[in-house]
């Protein structure tokens, strides 16, 4: 798959997801398989560019390349200026986000709220496309309910206005993230519209995958909430498109090492106090993967130092691995 210059080495993308896709596990991903990785959304708002929140967002430093940093704002001056901010800082791709439906988002015509003004959304493509000597790439939705569906409007406009690929979620911003997310959306702006299309929402395993690509004819598949604790999924789909054949699922031996790893990563790149209470919730994602492990798991949230939460972490592998003997 090409994005602009950049040729990826398969078509799976880490989708970006606040407070989960942060450097280590973007650069976990990238090492099991993923073809590209995408940032947490940051701000266009260049007053919070200094904060400890966004320079950690940010903070692609040692990344592969291409190194993708996602913007979202309502203000096309605005994020042209974030966009240059971050190519400055060694961004190569720029990401639009128009398919964020939170409502902190949404309520300031930001994210998916902007699929509603047309106009808007060529005036920022055009704005960012302009400003950034980089390819850019969108994000969007289906529409802004199930009955406003106008995704193929907004992808011919991408188009026109220089868009390099385009991703989209299988849902409405009303859905949120209920219902099953569709594909047939994106099929259709591929067939319509001379793009890169990348389809996203509920994709969990290598089946779902390939039979998303052949039946909508789709560039690339984008996987969010099925890589939490289970980043192996990208190199799974990945031999399953190459070969046909299921991979091996990973021993307990390799998911406690990963995990190490992750969390080890996390305590070096936030700092010992906010790395051990964001690890949290990777151990619990992990964990859904091993029997024994769930109740035990429990117990860490309680822990604060570093040194004690990678020690329980041991200890609670050993007593899985010996409860399964």
């Amino acid at each position: 798959m090409l994005i602009g210059p950049y040729k990826l080495k398969n078509n799976l993308v880490l989708a970006p997801m606040a407070g989960i896709t942060d450097q280590p596990f973007r650069m976990l991903c990238r090492e099991l398989g993923a073809g590209l990785v995408v940032s947490e959304m940051v701000t266009s708002n260049t007053s919070l560019f200094k904060s400890r929140k966004t320079k950690l967002r940010i903070d692609i430093g040692g990344e592969l390349e291409p190194r993708v940093v996602q913007i979202a704002g309502a203000s096309p001056n605005m994020m042209a200026e974030a966009a240059k901010f971050n190519v400055d800082n060694n961004a190569q791709i720029i990401d639009i986000n128009m398919g964020c439906p939170a409502k902190k988002v949404c309520k300031v015509m930001a994210g998916s709220a902007l699929l509603k003004d047309e106009i808007l959304v060529g005036k920022i493509l055009e704005s960012v496309v302009n400003a950034a000597a980089v390819p850019v790439t969108l994000k969007i939705r289906t529409g802004w309910d199930k009955i406003n569906h106008n995704a193929l409007n907004i992808a011919k406009i991408a188009k026109d206005e220089g868009i390099q690929a385009l991703t989209v979620h299988g849902r409405s911003r009303a859905c949120g993230f209920k219902g099953n997310a569709e594909h047939e959306t994106a099929g259709e702006i591929k067939a319509r519209v001379n793009i890169t299309v990348i389809a996203n929402g509920d994709i969990t395993t290598p089946e779902q995958a390939e039979d998303i690509i052949k039946k909508y004819r789709v560039d690339g598949i984008m996987i969010g909430r099925a890589a939490q604790g289970n980043p192996w999924i990208f190199q799974e789909i990945n031999h399953y498109l190459r070969t046909g054949e299921k991979l091996a699922l990973p021993s307990p031996e390799e998911i406690h090492n990963t995990l190490i790893e992750h969390v080890t990563r996390l305590h070096q790149f936030y700092g010992e106090q906010q790395g051990v209470r964001i690890a949290r919730k990777h151990v619990s994602w992990y964990s859904r993967k091993q029997k024994h492990t769930n109740a035990v798991s429990h117990s860490i949230n309680h822990i604060e130092s570093a040194r004690e939460q990678i020690y329980a972490l041991n200890n609670l592998f050993f007593k899985a691995q010996r409860f399964a003997a």
